[in-house]
């Protein structure tokens, strides 16, 4: 019998690629099916963000939050309909920014990360991808002294979890840069950092790659888990086709909740870009803008400007003037920036609200495994997320302690 792996997108494919290395039987579910664009994994910024170990949720941060909800051009925007949904999910974010929470979460994120290029690029290797990974660095830019401090906590807490991070000023952003404008006065330049040409086709060659080794794709949403004797046995498909398999990895992103089998709190952290064909600048590394939380990506398709956070639920239509909005700061840091003929895009986010992705098994369901909730660093975490299901579902050491992730962190509150 096959693995059943509800979800085709990056972290999906990546966990169907492991268990096929294991020699296992693998069937992914697909939602959307080959021809439609892979959700989150087909317009995700690019980057393969490695020294991101620090929560979204810091100390002090509910300071800044009435004013980016305030700024029409700031990072977060809520929508009023969404909040009585949204009120258990922003309670435990809030307390998973207490001090001592924060540190045991970037030690988890630390060491997932860490695992990061050592399953990527023999990845793209194996998919004759390995020109699409640029290791070059990414540039964090901010408008003054005042912006940096701001998120000197975060510039700390990685450096101390082996980060290198390195302060420039103007004259260091013009060399590495000469596209950022003087509106950018300083930054923290992270060599770490790589950001990929196209995530769109890591996924596409990718699922090419599966069908070659015989694992076998059917499109359809996933509506349940089945279950005998209290173990997992497989999906059952809407319209009420059931697929029987010896264990479920449940990699559907942000619609992964309803079929988790356990409580959890998750939500769409909607994300907006335009990517730009001929943006009329150059740029060699992604550029991320501290304060304004967004970044700008070269990639084979043209520069992609993408980030902030919007919360308004799965089903509400997509709000584009969020992606205009970033345009017109982009255009403020890259004065020769040109905007016309991009394309707009919004995907959605599966968030936790303490930032760990969700990795493991049930523990209530055995054969039933969890691989979601990656928010930001689905592409960045994919491939070791794949290699750390693989382990739990063939019983094989994992390389570092996978219990920070497991879904048992949120307990009866989530229900």
């Amino acid at each position: 019998m096959a693995v059943i792996v509800v979800g085709g997108g990056i972290v999906g494919l990546c966990c169907a690629h492991h268990l096929a290395q294991r020699g296992r039987k693998v069937v992914v579910v697909d939602r959307g099916g080959a021809e439609a664009p892979p959700g989150a994994s087909f317009g995700n910024a690019g980057g393969i963000a490695v020294t991101e170990c620090v929560p979204a949720s810091v100390p002090g941060l509910w300071r800044r939050v009435p004013g980016w909800l305030l700024d029409p051009l700031g990072p977060l925007h809520l929508r009023p309909a969404q909040l009585p949904r949204l009120a258990p999910w922003l309670a435990a974010f809030l307390r998973a920014g207490r001090p001592e929470r924060v540190r045991a979460i970037a030690d988890a994120l630390s060491a997932l990360n860490s695992q990061v290029f050592a399953e990527l690029e023999p990845l793209l290797v194996e998919l004759g991808l390995a020109g699409q990974l640029h290791r070059v660095g990414a540039l964090v830019l901010y408008r003054d002294e005042a912006a940096r401090a701001a998120d000197a906590l975060e510039w700390e807490m990685k450096r101390a979890r082996g980060v290198r991070a390195e302060p420039v000023g103007r004259a260091e952003i013009a060399e590495l840069e000469p596209a950022v404008g003087p509106a950018m006065t300083c930054g923290v330049f992270q060599p770490d950092w790589a950001h990929v040409d196209e995530p769109g086709a890591i996924v596409r060659a990718l699922r090419a790659r599966l069908a070659e080794r015989g694992v076998a794709f059917e499109t359809g949403e996933a509506s349940a888990v089945t279950r005998a004797e209290g173990r997992a046995t497989g999906v059952e498909l809407a319209g009420g086709r059931r697929l029987q398999g010896e264990a479920v990895v449940i990699a559907a992103g942000a619609w992964s909740a309803r079929l988790a089998g356990d409580p959890v709190r998750l939500e769409s952290e909607r994300g907006y870009n335009t990517t730009l064909p001929d943006p009329g600048v150059e740029v060699g590394r992604e550029l991320i803008f501290g304060a304004e939380k967004f970044v700008a990506t070269p990639l084979a398709l043209g520069l992609r400007i993408g980030g902030g956070a919007e919360f308004a639920g799965l089903e509400a239509p997509a709000n584009l003037r969020r992606a205009e909005a970033l345009l017109t700061l982009a255009t403020r840091a890259l004065p020769g920036l040109r905007t016309d003929g991009g394309r707009a895009w919004m995907g959605h986010r599966p968030a936790t609200p303490d930032s760990l992705p969700v990795i493991g098994s049930s523990p209530s369901t055995p054969g039933l495994f969890h691989a979601f909730g990656h928010g930001h660093l689905g592409l960045t975490q994919a491939a070791p997320t794949g290699r750390l299901i693989a382990d739990l579902v063939t019983g094989a050491p994992p390389p570092f302690d996978p219990a920070p992730f497991s879904i048992a962190r949120f307990g009866r509150s989530a229900r």
